[in-house]
């Protein structure tokens, strides 16, 4: 079973966890453990070998954590996921085909596009695609018809597999720290339309991508993964394209693995992520 601890920290959580868990007799396999000094924050995850009542071991645990302690046992271990997008395929193939040989970590159960242009590889995949165009609509109006399709399957996660359109507030506060973005550039760098066409008019040596959690603030929510490629001077604008969309795919795998494995704490706007 997985196990997942945040609460203020103490001296001695360590010990109360694993000693509870000894007379439980459960087995640790692993165990991931990080105190954040300034906020007074104990993160803990831990991967245990053995059987017991869910309901009974979380209340045993709190009894021995501060009260503000939240604990998870056994996170659902196959997510449900919703995928949006627009017209960029990369990150969406990718997905898919993790999906079909279930190494995804999650189950995607339909995908939501605003324009046709991805029905057909969702089709190849046996995976509903509903399409919601936004041309000739208001924006809350829009956004219903993808609220009330997102309902209807009750995913864990919405994954924005580049979809390109900014989301209101509105939308983004149903969803707290379950919609996962993918980034066009190591955050905060190049913002706005065309980045790799200003990566290349600047000359870069470094381009990137970021996933992170989506909030209010555009581009400025809690950051899961980011990783750089080196380029140079012969790399043309078309290069730096086809160098970023790897990146993007490479980086949102991750980020999905790490979120997925419940390896994640989002804590004011910031991450605790064991690797």
């Amino acid at each position: 079973m997985i196990i997942v601890v945040q609460c203020t920290d103490k001296v001695g959580l360590v010990a109360a966890i694993s000693g509870l868990l000894s007379q439980q007799g459960l087995n640790i396999v692993s165990l991931r453990e990080h105190v954040d000094t300034t906020e007074n924050l104990f993160f803990m995850r831990l991967d245990v070998a053995g059987t017991t009542d869910d309901t009974a071991l979380a209340s045993k645990l709190q009894s021995v954590l501060p009260p503000d302690a939240i604990i998870n046992i056994n996170p659902t271990p196959v997510k449900k996921v919703v995928v949006m997008v627009t017209k960029e395929y990369h990150c969406l193939a990718d997905i898919l085909v993790r999906n079909y040989f279930c190494t995804l970590g999650a189950q995607v159960q339909c995908v939501i596009g605003n324009h046709a242009t991805l029905q057909n590889i969702c089709e190849r995949f046996d995976i509903p695609f509903f399409l919601v165009p936004h041309q000739d609509i208001a924006k809350p109006a829009f956004e219903s018809l993808i609220s009330t399709l997102i309902a209807q399957h009750n995913p864990d996660y919405i994954v924005l597999a580049k979809f390109m359109r900014i989301l209101s507030p509105e939308f983004v506060a149903q969803y707290p720290m379950k919609l996962i973005n993918i980034h066009h550039s190591f955050l905060p760098a190049f913002a706005g339309a065309n980045p790799y066409r200003q990566a290349f008019e600047r000359g870069v040596k470094l381009i990137g991508a970021t996933a992170h959690f989506v909030t209010n603030e555009l581009d400025e929510g809690p950051i899961i993964a980011q990783q750089t490629i080196p380029v140079n001077h012969s790399l043309t604008a078309v290069d730096m394209v086809k160098a970023g969309k790897e990146i993007e795919t490479a980086v949102l795998a991750k980020a999905l693995r790490l979120v997925f494995e419940d390896r994640v704490f989002v804590y004011q706007n910031k991450t605790v992520v064991f690797e």
